[in-house]
């Protein structure tokens, strides 16, 4: 691809703006930005605080450990956070700089702060409103339709900022055009990209998802996966590659306190789409330009999977980067266009039915079997073997398959949401 095609451009902006820094799962800390937000333009510590949220952010929260508040967990810990220690202009790094004193006055904060909580009617999959009172002023911060998004804020009822919400197709307001990305205009740009335009992404994804990989298998962390893993099944980099990935994520979901580089809105995404192609390049000897390259192809077919899906859904989105970095992995074994493609419509085939029930430590578990489709479905394409048109949501081409895993992860798997988050929620007869 020429760096003269617009889609050139369009990519590596997209690139730009998938491969974010966060700081803990994103939905919760998406919370706490519009919390810090508050609080900024209120001018003083809320006496009380309300927070109307989306189910897919309510499923995403609820469980998982928010950093730097000494193990909290929940909307409340990400608000209590977002409120006495967050800079709203570190984005999704809200909450990296954080004192001891303020983790202290986190829990005070929490204890002593009515912050209710109710469901968005919306209908929007990612919708989150902050409203903050003190004794004699008022303040409110929306986000919507993705993590950063700040689309309304008021103070004492006068409307400061207003941004209308007209997501049509693949294409949100403030982001590049999505509609643009295919697997094979993907693995044009992976091959002839200047490196220098993304080098300084990548050289950070790469240390900071690897980094917090290390930690999550050299310490305790969540449900142990990782470690599970190479005790019971060995070293071989087949194993290492989805133990490393779920290590990362062990540790994530459980209140590590480093940063991870994402990958459409999701950390587990971005720790999935790279952590095994990271570690099969260290065990091939591969060229920095071929880790590179590898990491590009599977970073943008992640971002191509799900924008058909949407940020928030009940389809598991290590799914998408699972089936990706196996796509990438076929790419360092010196493979063409054919095997990340069938490596990607078989990995696809394989997982598709995983659902995402929030944020919590059994998501590095789901990230383990995704990566391991990811690498079976290259084994089998390398073995003469595949899934065809007609089998199941298979069809005939890769952008048609992936149309059809969209079709259901966005579509079909509306109602399995809304019950999943029932369930979570307590409904009765739950």
């Amino acid at each position: 691809m020429k760096k003269t095609d617009e889609k050139y451009a369009a990519y590596v902006s997209i690139l730009e703006e998938e491969l974010m820094v966060a700081m803990g799962c994103t939905e919760p800390i998406a919370i706490a930005l519009a919390a810090a937000r508050a609080r900024e333009l209120l001018g003083e510590v809320p006496e009380r605080l309300k927070v109307e949220a989306s189910g897919s952010i309510i499923k995403n929260a609820k469980s998982v450990v928010v950093p730097h508040t000494g193990g909290l967990k929940g909307i409340e810990a990400a608000v209590a956070a977002g409120v006495i220690a967050g800079q709203a202009s570190n984005l999704l790094e809200v909450i990296s700089q954080v004192g001891e004193e303020e983790i202290q006055n986190i829990a005070v904060y929490l204890h002593d702060t009515p912050i209710d909580i109710t469901r968005s009617e919306s209908g929007l999959d990612f919708d989150l409103v902050v409203y903050a009172e003190a004794a004699t002023h008022t303040a409110s911060v929306r986000i919507a339709e993705y993590h950063t998004n700040i689309v309304h804020e008021e103070c004492n009822g006068d409307v400061l900022l207003d941004v209308p919400l007209d997501h049509e197709g693949d294409t949100y307001v403030g982001l590049t055009d999505r509609s643009l990305l295919s697997v094979e205009d993907i693995w044009d740009f992976a091959n002839t990209v200047d490196l220098a335009d993304v080098h300084d992404l990548f050289a950070r994804q790469i240390d900071y998802n690897y980094h917090i990989a290390e930690e999550g298998i050299q310490n305790s962390w969540g449900a142990n996966i990782g470690s599970v893993m190479l005790n019971t099944y060995g070293t071989d980099i087949k194993v290492r590659a989805c133990a490393m990935a779920a290590a990362a994520s062990d540790a994530r979901m459980s209140g590590c306190e480093l940063p991870v580089v994402i990958n459409s809105g999701s950390g587990n995404q971005g720790i999935a789409s790279s952590v095994p192609i990271i570690e099969y390049a260290r065990e091939l000897g591969a060229s920095e330009e071929k880790l590179y390259r590898a990491l590009v192809l599977s970073a943008l077919i992640t971002a191509h999977l799900k924008t058909g899906i949407g940020r928030l859904s009940a389809f598991c989105g290590a799914v998408c980067a699972g089936a990706a970095a196996g796509a990438g992995i076929a790419y360092l074994e010196g493979g063409g266009y054919d095997d990340a493609v069938h490596t990607l419509v078989n990995a696809l085939s394989i997982t598709a039915g995983i659902i995402c029930d929030g944020a919590k430590p059994s998501c590095a578990a789901k990230i383990a079997f995704a990566v391991n489709a990811g690498i079976l479905g290259h084994n089998m394409y390398k073995s003469g073997q595949q899934f065809y048109a007609g089998e199941g949501i298979v069809k005939q081409g890769v952008e048609s398959t992936i149309q059809s895993v969209c079709r259901v992860g966005r579509e079909g798997m509306r109602s399995t949401n809304d019950e999943i988050i029932d369930i979570m929620l307590g409904s009765p007869g739950c």
